[in-house]
């Protein structure tokens, strides 16, 4: 695929991204009411799809096997990492922790292409844990669809069911529907909810739009539970990055030293991108394609299977396979370095 196609960000941060309302977690994890403890939860889920809105115009870098990419947001009170822990199929997975909750999730990804339009449908769980409560929150994603890829005005939509699940209480669940419409419909981009508690009765009803915000209740005496922030100026000329999006691969020189040179920052295609020089952009992502099948070919010939770093995989209760931090990332980072050890050399 053509550079110009990618924005300057890859998919491990755009799992990151998901976390920009974790202020929604912070809440949940101080409301005792199980119900109202859920609504936060899904108006979290709907706003991890907000910052799409504007973003159809372009594409993520698909991150290298062994990609890494940290985040400390001390403003946030988390700390975030994440890896590329396979590439065929390709599968994501990132970890984050606060005093208030933990969050997880790996996702692989299928792509069906219908001439006009392309259908992203994500495989695998999302999920938090709340200490205080004992909770474990788990859901699953919606499809995506971007249209008009080839002409026209290309925008971006989400739609099919999501549920959530507390693993650890039977209280209630969440169920979210992601409305399917069209461009020119009053619908788009509508979604719709209800808090059922075990006996199937409705507690609470949520509506709104993933774009524009999540209300509680009955119009016109329901409540806004989020909104998303305000865009930064001149965000069309920026990818329609959110503000918490430009952070995101921001490389402060005193956090330079402590990552591991497999950090996503210093990939050189993305930072040529970012920066505007569009041909060297073009030339480095070549250039680390071709080192990515070369390793794989040397791997495969020498039968050396790939190790993730720092994830390790699980068959969970229903037997599924899942990708979980193995608690290594922080303590190498503390000690003795990453510059002290040895580091796949991936661009």
């Amino acid at each position: 695929m053509p550079v110009q196609l990618n924005e300057p960000l890859n998919t491990l941060q755009h799992m990151c991204e998901e976390l920009e309302y974790t202020e929604l977690l912070d809440k949940a994890a101080d409301t005792p009411d199980p119900y109202e403890r859920m609504v936060l939860v899904a108006a979290f889920v709907v706003s991890g799809y907000s910052s799409t809105y504007y973003r159809a115009g372009s594409k993520p870098f698909n991150p290298i096997l062994g990609e890494t990419y940290e985040c400390i947001r001390e403003d946030k009170g988390l700390c975030f990492f994440a890896e590329q822990v396979s590439h065929h199929p390709p599968i994501s997975a990132c970890h984050c922790e606060s005093k208030r909750f933990t969050f997880w999730q790996d996702v692989r990804w299928k792509n069906k292409f219908w001439g006009k339009s392309m259908e992203i449908l994500p495989i695998g769980t999302v999920n938090v844990m709340f200490p205080r409560f004992g909770d474990h929150y788990e859901w699953n994603k919606v499809t995506t669809c971007v249209h008009n890829i080839l002409s026209g005005r290309r925008w971006i939509e989400h739609y099919g069911e999501i549920t959530i699940r507390n693993m650890k209480g039977g209280a209630c669940i969440c169920k979210l529907t992601f409305v399917k419409g069209n461009y020119w419909s009053s619908n788009v981009n509508e979604v719709q909810g209800v808090v059922i508690d075990q006996e199937g009765k409705v507690v609470h009803r949520l509506f709104g739009k993933w774009h524009e915000g999540l209300y509680c209740g009955v119009p016109p005496s329901a409540k806004c539970v989020w909104r998303p922030g305000s865009m930064p100026a001149d965000y069309e000329l920026y990818y329609g990055f959110t503000r918490f999006a430009i952070e995101l691969n921001e490389l402060c020189p005193e956090i330079k030293e402590l990552l591991p040179p497999t950090d996503a920052r210093f990939r050189p295609d993305q930072r040529h991108l970012e920066e505007g020089r569009v041909e060297q952009a073009a030339a480095e992502k070549q250039k680390i394609e071709d080192l990515q099948r070369t390793r794989r070919k040397w791997q495969e010939e020498n039968g050396i299977k790939h190790q993730p770093r720092f994830f390790k995989k699980v068959i969970d209760a229903n037997q599924r396979e899942r990708w979980v931090s193995n608690n290594t990332y922080w303590e190498l980072r503390k000690s003795p370095g990453f510059s002290k050890l040895e580091n796949p050399q991936l661009w």
